[in-house]
């Protein structure tokens, strides 16, 4: 019974995938995020000379840069997407995910701020958020670094010992990341609901990081279907950790959110280090 169901939910989810990951699709989006831009480029410059007024978005648009906002944001949410389709190949390139997410974020909210100088450029005026900008900026750079040479020293063993039970912990994951859809498609309705009731957006990010950490708990709960090793279990653990230092970045103020994002990439730098020593015992052949 289980073990067809869950070739149900692989069936679901490999179309599903190949159709996000089709060339057809990923052309769709570049050309969607430029036509975005342009238009919402067009729009603010309209609403600026008063030949269009938008109401509760008309304040929004008033900023010259609010477009470079708009296509981040969206960019961001098509990231979110494609990180569920991680989830399933590997567990740690999930979490690696995660913090590119977050050191895209950490980009946008330095653009973000780059809005708010407007076209007077007086020192005094722009200095908070000249600040806030370069903090970000050069968070997301350090964050960027610690990833990718975190990626390059990251090792994967399988947690199962048999190819049958192996299949079966990958369609597991499969329909965990279906649920992670499933949510992330909710919270997007509720953002866009709350725009055309209240002409602003939510960015939930941080809502569904809130979700990913219940779903990195589930996978250590999974996991000990297959498993009791301590440090395979340890580092699933750990990866729980490090979502929610994640998720604490989201909703501290500017400087301490950068820092928290920073400390959170070195942990799971330490953590890959330290792992990598514990696999030096273990076969070649088990180590792919």
């Amino acid at each position: 019974m289980l073990t067809r169901f869950l070739s149900y939910i692989n069936s679901i989810y490999e179309k599903i995938k190949l159709f996000w990951e089709s060339k057809r699709n990923l052309y769709f989006i570049s050309v969607f995020l430029v036509l975005t831009f342009i238009f919402s480029t067009i729009l603010s410059v309209l609403v600026i000379n008063d030949y269009v007024h938008l109401g509760g978005f008309n304040e929004n648009f008033r900023n010259p840069f609010f477009s470079i906002e708009i296509v981040f944001t969206l960019l961001l949410i098509i990231e979110l997407f494609g990180l569920i389709f991680v989830l399933a190949r590997s567990v740690a390139n999930s979490v690696g995910k995660q913090f590119e997410l977050l050191s895209l974020i950490f980009l946008r909210d330095g653009f973000k701020e780059f809005s708010h100088f407007g076209t007077n450029l007086e020192w005094s005026l722009i200095k908070d958020s000249f600040t806030n900008m370069m903090i970000y900026g050069f968070g997301a750079v350090i964050i960027f670094a610690i990833i990718g040479l975190n990626k390059s020293l990251q090792k994967h063993i399988k947690l199962t010992t048999t190819e049958e039970e192996q299949v079966q912990f990958i369609r597991l994951k499969k329909m965990l990341a279906l649920m992670l859809l499933a949510a992330f498609l909710i919270v997007g309705f509720l953002d866009l609901k709350v725009l055309v009731e209240t002409g602003s957006y939510l960015h939930s990010f941080h809502t569904f990081y809130t979700v990913l950490i219940f779903s990195d708990i589930l996978i250590v709960l999974i996991a000990l279907r297959f498993t009791f090793n301590y440090y395979k279990i340890f580092r699933y653990s750990a990866f729980v950790l490090a979502t929610i230092l994640i998720r604490v970045s989201l909703s501290v103020e500017p400087v301490y959110d950068v820092i928290i994002g920073v400390t959170a990439s070195l942990f799971i730098l330490a953590l890959t280090i330290t792992y990598n020593y514990f696999l030096q015992d273990v076969p070649e052949n088990k180590i792919k």
